[in-house]
């Protein structure tokens, strides 16, 4: 299938977020979408798949000219996608969401065991652990990732697009995702591929387009020819500037959290470890690894069966969240940030001022726009968060603006412990470069840091040390050297250890 996109243009009210875009997908390429957080890349995605319809342009398929009314009409026409927003039905099962386009009918009814087995097979090309019958409800965001992955596979459709579809997975995982793509390449199948990631683009991809501010900035161009730094260049307008992490020091006999042989109702089971006062320490494991379960234990959201939590070498007990921030300054930026952290419809004011609002609110309990305003002003300046007024609504705001008003949340509410899953997810290169620069910052005025990433350079960068979680259990511990291949290969040794014993011990039952 040979997409041509043919001088697209897209405005909403006061946004131009295309401004006549056109570039050529063939058949038998993976052609990358880059560009920074708002230049038009999602906006484009949403047109090709009939979520949006274009003010200007054409979209032409294979030389026709192609009208979709409806993302039924773009599926019917042979165009499947990840989108960055999940589009999967919680309280159904990952089988019946794999499936959902194209469940078998057998007698007028549905055959679920036939929609298990097939959404199965397009599974086990990402990730075979997953359970086709689970509720999706209950699965990780990286694991409702891949089920999103594995619904776009099962369409087979001759055109795939995918937004950011290595967002919140390991590289394990998306090691595997990269293995169906170029076979599906190598079957003719036409494929976009968007990424802020620039070591996947140019390992995996032919070509690039990259728009800045809604306009091409680079049209089709060979990878082979694009070094990194153009490719950069062609996004931002700039020069790449790299983190200034800078010198850190923290105290390595002052524990800020320990645990000790942590159980959970999650199934964790003897955990033990300890984050120094202003230490970054970083989590890293698969998905499905038990890392996220474990942030929710410490911050009270899944019961504890046994062990001990202690702060400031004291033993708590934490109720709840509420109970974590304002009794015992523990702070958690959930990896999704947009249905767990952040109040969309709200403004941005309200949103960094939620965690201390008892404090701010008067004697009489009355809490006014303008106490809101006095406390989240100086927290939106000192992390450039991009926005002409603190009444703008969080949810119109970029993917990296809305990461920093997380971040600024409990900034406001002074945590000593801050608890930072996947902080960069979906993020560009300009704004993921300023947040770990913040990051740095405040383990600097002594907040101490637990850091989970998927992103192995990004863990790499900022971890003083590297915890390796596998099954609900700490494998492994490592003292950053900040040297990516050596860290990589040790740390993705403990990994495949504890993969290969488990392998061994399943063949042995089975013996």
């Amino acid at each position: 299938m040979r997409v041509t996109i043919d001088s697209i243009g897209k405005s909403f009210p006061g946004v131009v977020a295309l401004g006549g875009v056109s570039f050529e997908v063939h058949p038998g390429e993976i052609h990358a979408l880059m560009g920074e957080n708002g230049a038009g890349k999602s906006t484009l995605i949403k047109i090709v798949t009939g979520v949006y319809r274009p003010d200007r342009g054409r979209l032409l398929i294979d030389g026709a000219a192609a009208n979709f009314a409806s993302p039924r009409d773009a599926i019917a026409a042979g165009i499947s996608a990840v989108h960055q927003e999940r589009n999967l039905i919680p309280r159904f099962s990952v089988g019946e969401n794999i499936m959902i386009e194209n469940l078998p009918i057998r007698r007028g009814l549905v055959d679920y065991g036939e929609a298990h087995a097939q959404a199965r097979r397009f599974l086990d090309m990402i990730d075979p652990s997953i359970d086709t019958r689970a509720e999706v409800r209950r699965l990780s965001v990286a694991q409702m990732q891949i089920v999103e992955i594995a619904k776009a596979l099962s369409l087979e459709a001759g055109l795939l697009l995918l937004d950011e579809p290595t967002a919140s997975i390991t590289d394990h995982e998306a090691q595997a995702l990269f293995a169906v793509l170029r076979r599906l390449r190598s079957e003719g199948k036409a494929i976009v591929f968007v990424s802020h990631k620039l070591e996947e683009v140019i390992a995996l991809c032919d070509r690039v387009t990259v728009l800045r501010d809604g306009k091409v900035a680079a049209a089709g161009e060979l990878i082979a020819a694009m070094s990194r730094s153009r490719i950069v260049s062609a996004m931002i307008g700039r020069e790449e500037r790299v983190a200034e992490i800078g010198p850190r020091t923290f105290a390595r006999g002052t524990p800020a959290l320990e645990v000790r042989g942590l159980a959970t109702s999650l199934g964790h089971k003897d955990v033990s470890f300890t984050l120094r006062q202003g230490e970054i320490l970083g989590l890293y494991g698969l998905v499905g690894s038990g890392r996220t379960e474990l942030a929710r234990a410490l911050i009270g959201d899944a019961r504890i069966l046994a062990g001990e939590i202690r702060l400031k070498g004291a033993p708590i007990s934490i109720a709840d969240v509420s109970d974590a921030v304002r009794r015992h300054r523990i702070g958690y930026i959930s990896e999704d940030r947009k249905n767990e952290g952040l109040i969309l419809a709200h403004p941005i004011r309200a949103n960094i001022a939620i965690t201390i609002w008892p404090r701010l609110a008067s004697r009489l309990g009355l809490l006014t726009r303008r106490l809101e305003e006095r406390a989240a002003t100086p927290l939106a300046r000192k992390l450039d968060i991009r926005t002409p007024s603190l009444e703008q609504q969080v949810g119109k705001l970029s993917g990296g603006n809305q990461q920093k008003v997380s971040i600024a949340k409990w900034l406001a509410a002074s945590v000593d412990v801050l608890i930072i899953d996947e902080p960069t997810v979906g993020i560009d290169i300009r704004t993921k470069t300023a947040i770990h620069e913040l990051i740095a910052e405040i383990t600097r005025a002594g907040v101490s840091v637990m850091l989970i990433s998927s992103d192995m350079p990004e863990m790499i960068t900022l971890a003083d040390r590297i915890l390796v979680m596998r099954d609900f259990a700490l494998v492994g511990e490592i003292e950053n050297e900040r040297r990516y291949e050596p860290m990589s290969r040790r740390i993705m040794g403990f990994i495949h250890a504890g993969l290969e014993a488990g392998e061994s011990q399943q063949e042995a039952s089975h013996g």
